[in-house]
């Protein structure tokens, strides 16, 4: 029973983190019906200046406050990162889906060689609080501190994405320029600077995710190629939420996690099926394509 509790809340922890990395791609694509490949990379330079904040503050193990700094920076730098590649690279291809799908699969690959030849393709190592690194004795199970971090962290995202859209003034605004931009345009509103900010939320999200993930599932290390890893399952999670849903996201990427755990703890640990719990999220995919194509809450794929 213990490890049924540990791997099940493990599980949801990862959910959280594929709800993080899937919810701005879903909120890029559901409001500008843009298909954004190098969200991925988003991740990798949220997690990268999160990093860089971390190493310079910190001596050895980091405190809660330094680390707090390095989530800031992985919030901004994906954020600047977002609102950088929509105003240059994405705003002259609107109406242009294969066209943006082809600068932006181009962005993610020279960046990444860019950060290869400046920080190498060894993996970074993230310095973290050492409560980060404990574990919270609940009963006779002890859940690692860092799956509560992740878990909370996409509880408050959601909400906050939620309360956003719904309920403030330049939410409606950008769910209106979605529907009818002439017509907001008539009003004086700046519509393109309304899907700016849905860009810079998204890769604000994209950042939080690379970060959070370097931390709570790949040991605190830090690596180039880690945002386009993320980027399959936020994908897988995004069809099978529906395209442009954000609560489809939030159930799909709770759903991927523990099946991914799941599989992973109770089948993986046989020789050969290492691999089994990607395997289940992709035959989920085709499951779910097969049964409902268009996803749990979106349009059709």
């Amino acid at each position: 029973m213990s490890a049924l509790i540990v791997i099940t809340i493990s599980g949801v922890a990862l959910g959280a983190v594929y709800f993080l990395a899937a919810s701005g791609l879903s909120l890029i694509y559901g409001l500008m019906d843009i298909l954004n490949f190098a969200h991925g990379l988003f991740m990798t330079l949220g997690a990268y200046a999160g990093w860089e904040v971390a190493s310079h503050l910190a001596t050895g193990s980091s405190s809660p406050l330094v680390f707090a700094a390095a989530v800031v920076a992985s919030v901004v730098g994906g954020a600047i990162a977002a609102a950088i590649t929509e105003i240059v690279l994405i705003r002259p291809l609107y109406g242009k889906p294969v066209s943006q799908i082809l600068v932006t699969i181009g962005l993610d690959l020279a960046v990444v060689g860019l950060l290869m030849g400046g920080f190498g393709s060894s993996a970074l190592q993230m310095p973290v609080p050492i409560w980060l690194l404990k574990a919270t004795h609940l009963g006779t199970t002890d859940i690692p501190n860092a799956d509560f971090l992740a878990l909370v962290t996409g509880v408050v995202v959601l909400v906050v994405l939620e309360w956003f859209l719904r309920r403030t003034r330049y939410g409606i605004i950008i769910r209106a320029g979605v529907e009818n931009r002439e017509m907001v345009s008539a009003l004086g509103i700046d519509v393109g600077r309304a899907f700016t900010v849905v860009f810079m939320i998204g890769g604000a999200m994209a950042g939080l995710a690379g970060l959070l993930y370097s931390v709570v599932f790949s040991g605190d290390l830090i690596s180039p190629n880690q945002g386009d890893s993320l980027l399959i399952f936020a994908f897988i999670v995004v069809v099978i939420g529906g395209l442009g849903s954000i609560r489809g996201s939030a159930l799909a990427a709770l759903i991927v996690g523990l099946v991914q755990d799941y599989t992973t703890f109770y089948i993986g640990g046989h020789p050969g099926w290492a691999e089994i719990g990607n395997l289940s999220v992709v035959l989920l995919l085709a499951l779910v394509l097969e049964w409902r194509p268009r996803g749990l809450f979106g349009r059709v794929v």
